[in-house]
């Protein structure tokens, strides 16, 4: 289970591919203001058993006048802490109207490891300066830092996560790939989601949302296996507010749905059949 606690939610989309050219670059920000908050219960299923696991925070809030703050929180409940303790934190400064990234910080405690991320993005010389600090129980830390050339379309996951709400999934068919550069640690990968059109969606408590569908391609690694292994659904309107989000993972799946949502710039409208 480990990471996917939270990083169902973060890793939307990311697959390596051949021509970076192709990348999407969502330079303007339609759907995501300051006061947005979101509550998400993440289960995780193994042997046809469902385990409420673990909460999943999202919220934004402003920076001066042009700058946001985008937060995410994960961690799992009480019931759980004895198996496995995540507590994990995600923070990024973006320009308000382009989502374009000015920092990013990472921590993440799971388990008896500490991990530490923290990245310096400069527009101007288009450099990313980032620094990583990981420490395994009593073991002395471990740090690598590095600087490389960025692309100003590449960002970092929770950045893309607000990204990705901003496509405008009314350009494209059934069955097109749009294609965004993601950075994990010292590499940007090259990525697409496969769009499926439209499709109604339930919360737990029968709240149903006309939704738009889409699969991001997996990068084989920790978590997944790689392939079509995971599918998204967020409202079909101006939020765009993720309503669910379910992965397989190397060891059984794992699903993330809305419980709560507050402070979007239109109320969510629910379909009454």
């Amino acid at each position: 289970m480990k990471q996917a606690l939270l990083n169902i939610l973060l890793f939307l989309c990311f697959l390596p591919m051949a021509d970076r050219s192709l990348a999407q670059c969502v330079e303007s920000n339609r759907t995501t203001h300051p006061g947005e908050w979101a509550h998400y219960n993440a289960y995780y299923n193994w042997h046809f058993i469902w385990m409420n696991a673990a909460d999943v925070y999202f919220n934004t809030s402003a920076m001066g006048d042009d700058l946001l703050l985008l937060e995410s929180t994960g961690k799992t409940k009480s019931g759980y802490d004895w198996f496995f303790s995540v507590r994990d934190t995600f923070q990024s400064v973006v320009e308000k109207a382009t989502l374009r990234p000015r920092l990013f910080r990472q921590s993440n405690y799971e388990g008896k490891t500490v991990t530490q991320s923290n990245y310096d993005y400069d527009a101007v010389a288009g450099t990313l300066s980032a620094e990583t600090t990981q420490q395994k129980g009593k073991k002395s830390p471990s740090r690598t830092r590095y600087n490389r050339e960025w692309d100003l379309c590449a960002a970092d996951v929770l950045t893309m996560v607000y990204k990705a709400r901003n496509i405008d999934f009314e350009n494209y068919e059934v069955g097109d790939t749009i294609p965004m550069s993601l950075i994990i640690n010292s590499e940007i990968f090259d990525l697409f989601i496969r769009y499926h059109g439209k499709e109604q969606a339930s919360t737990r408590d029968g709240r149903t949302y006309d939704c738009l569908k889409f699969t991001p391609l997996l990068v084989e690694g920790t978590i997944f296996s790689g392939g079509e292994d995971m599918t998204v659904w967020v409202t079909d309107d101006e939020n765009r507010v993720p309503i669910i989000v379910e992965a397989k993972i190397l060891i059984g799946s794992v699903k993330a749905i809305l419980d709560e949502v507050r402070g979007t710039q239109s109320p969510l409208q629910e379909v009454h059949k």
